[in-house]
């Protein structure tokens, strides 16, 4: 049975989708050594000093790693072709440490991140990257604050804000498809350019499970997504069919 359960992971067309990403990196190799370069690693040494270990805050305590962090951040970044992008502006919804916003300032974005302030290691670092965020809390059916401008790209990875309280049995009460659609539009006219995108990236259910359960999926294609193992690509405009690899002229056009 875990023989046959292995070969069915392997097999699956997750990982076929999961080969495509590895392969489209590999076309376009970027060096996260380059970027870690650029950090004052004494300074983040200094970091730990100034934030001690949390025993009770494992995941957290893990955002120390800039190598770890600037590797992943990289991968994301090429993802959504930002390495070899003309300059964009961005907002990264749950920006936590800041990794993200450095490595595409890296990649000339301008970027802001957009957060609560409850982690003290999140403040430390993002004020050592020198990025920018607003302090705010997304909740269910409210808008976001306004930025005063319109962007390029608005992301969100390992999506936690739609989780509200923790049931009697340890599973989460969620986010229901009305509060999804209601974010998706709030996004979609405030923030978006008419050619912008929305990336959410979430979380694996237990047992490794899709985020994506029937009901959320046929919600999201609904509103025009693009569902691509982990993730939903949207597009400004519901009826148009985003796509990770973004050029100038679909930018421009």
């Amino acid at each position: 049975m875990k023989l046959s359960r292995k070969l069915h992971k392997l097999f699956s067309f997750d990982a076929v989708e999961s080969l495509s990403e590895h392969l489209c990196r590999w076309t376009h190799p970027v060096s996260a050594r380059r970027i870690l370069a650029t950090l004052d690693r004494a300074e983040f040494a200094k970091l730990r000093g100034c934030y001690p270990y949390r025993p009770n805050a494992r995941k957290i305590n893990a955002y120390e790693d800039a190598a770890y962090w600037i590797g992943i951040n990289v991968e994301r970044a090429q993802d959504l072709w930002l390495d070899r992008a003309p300059p964009l502006r961005l907002l990264d919804l749950g920006c936590g440490a800041g990794y993200f916003l450095y490595v595409c300032r890296f990649f000339g974005h301008e970027a802001v991140g957009l957060d609560t302030d409850e982690e003290p290691l999140f403040r430390g670092t993002t004020e050592l990257l020198n990025v920018h965020r607003v302090i705010s809390r997304i909740h269910p059916g409210v808008s976001l604050p306004d930025l005063g401008e319109k962007l390029d790209l608005v992301t969100a990875h390992r999506v936690c804000f739609h989780r509200i309280t923790r049931a009697a049995n340890g599973e989460w009460n969620e986010w229901t498809p009305v509060d999804w659609n209601f974010f998706i539009n709030d996004i979609r006219t405030q923030f978006l350019k008419s050619n912008g995108r929305l990336l959410l990236d979430f979380n694996p259910r237990p047992n490794n499970n899709s985020f994506f359960t029937n009901e959320l999926r046929d919600s999201f294609l609904s509103q025009g997504a693009r569902i691509f193992r982990s993730k939903a690509l949207l597009a400004a405009d519901p009826a148009r069919r985003p796509r990770f690899k973004e050029t100038r002229r679909n930018i421009e056009m």
